[in-house]
């Protein structure tokens, strides 16, 4: 799949150019295994690098000013490196403005590239085409200049890009992207940016993503509602037990020891923090010794947890996964992402991937009136020189 995208956009670069491209590169979208809205509760997350990716061609122009194509738009500009760097109402420039302006800031120094780009990676599905599209373009001009810049780095700069387009994203998108190996995912705690690498074998299924198609309105009020919900609830826990400095460091039982203290909202919210920070440790041990049917449950158990106690789920994404719960087929599913819409991650055994694909789109259209897509994907390696 990824080999077609190459030389498509190889060969746009050269039929734009004139001339062969200097540097290729790939970088991935992600998906994250479980571990949802516990970035910000000092807890750990579980993504991985997918085979979904941008594919990025890049050359030197010897001046002063980049022209950088997006294929799929088709649409360009041209940016002057020696001008100040500022937002424009064409949006998906400014995330490769941002970059610019964050390389800039930090005392690096290129010149003018030429690039195009194209991707297979499905907007708007939580897949993080964003976060690929700042950490390619980084590790692209850092290739094409030799700049001295890790991975971390490029993470961060990422990141820092995407704030200055004006989304406050955590870093586990960026992380991931630059960060992942085949059949890896990666154990990730967004305080410290301490990670470890776990085993991505599972077996006899499939990793699926179904994507609902739908995209509800509540996600940006009600994120914040939750932090700040969870924020009070710990504020409660360290009143109680001083040696708690996070959720990490409280157990159910001295949650529960305490219920009748915290406002009953506040308490839901609270106990699925404290379950999923534990259900991200189990899932990793779960991957280490290959026992893909405990995975399944914990994902099951998770969706519970952010439809029924932190209630960022909605009636999609409910009949999705208690439809894979009822199926012989699915032994795991759940809202992927931070909810109100998007995709479920599902583990399908192999070989009935097709039948399960007809029969949720059909069940789906018949519920609901909308089309149900999926993206077949694979854990895969992080940004990449071809």
């Amino acid at each position: 799949m990824n080999d077609i995208l190459i030389q498509n956009t190889t060969a746009f670069f050269e039929k734009s150019f004139g001339s062969k491209p200097e540097k290729v590169v790939l970088s991935p979208g992600r998906i994250n295994i479980i571990g949802e809205h516990i970035d910000y509760n000092d807890g750990f997350v579980l993504p991985a690098a997918i085979d979904k990716v941008i594919c990025f061609a890049f050359e030197k122009n010897n001046s002063k000013k980049s022209k950088i194509f997006a294929i799929d738009l088709n649409e360009d500009f041209e940016i002057d490196l020696t001008e100040e760097v500022k937002l424009s109402d064409t949006v998906w420039t400014n995330y490769i403005r941002g970059v610019i302006k964050q390389l800039q800031d930090k005392g690096f120094i290129f010149e003018g590239f030429n690039c195009v780009f194209s991707s297979n990676i499905p907007v708007g599905s939580g897949l993080s085409s964003s976060a690929a599209l700042e950490c390619g373009m980084i590790f692209g001009i850092k290739q094409l200049f030799d700049l001295k810049i890790g991975k971390v780095d490029i993470a961060l700069l990422g990141q820092k890009a995407e704030h200055w387009v004006g989304i406050n994203c955590g870093i586990m998108d960026q992380f991931s992207s630059v960060h992942g190996i085949e059949n890896k995912v990666i154990k990730l705690d967004c305080n410290t940016l301490d990670f470890e690498y776990h085993n991505a074998d599972f077996k006899d299924y499939a990793l699926i993503l179904f994507d609902s198609n739908v995209k509800h309105s509540l996600f940006t009020s009600e994120y914040n509602t939750r932090r700040i919900e969870c924020e009070q609830g710990l504020a409660v826990i360290k009143e109680s037990f001083p040696e708690v400095k996070s959720f990490r460091d409280c157990s159910e039982e001295q949650l529960l020891s305490i219920q009748d203290k915290m406002n009953p909202t506040v308490f839901k919210r609270v106990h699925f923090v404290v379950k999923e920070i534990n259900r991200v440790i189990r899932a990793c041990e779960a991957l280490d010794n290959g026992d893909i049917e405990l995975l399944g449950q914990l994902l099951f158990e998770t969706h519970y947890g952010l439809s029924q106690e932190y209630e960022v789920s909605c009636a999609e994404l409910d009949m999705l996964v208690d439809t894979a719960k009822a199926d012989k087929n699915i032994i795991g599913s759940r809202v992927m992402g931070g909810g109100f819409g998007g995709c479920t991650i599902n583990l399908i055994k192999k070989g009935h991937e097709n039948e399960v694909k007809r029969k949720f789109s059909n069940l789906y259209l018949d519920t609901f009136g909308i089309e149900l897509k999926f993206y077949d994907v694979k854990v895969s390696n992080g940004t990449t020189l071809l």
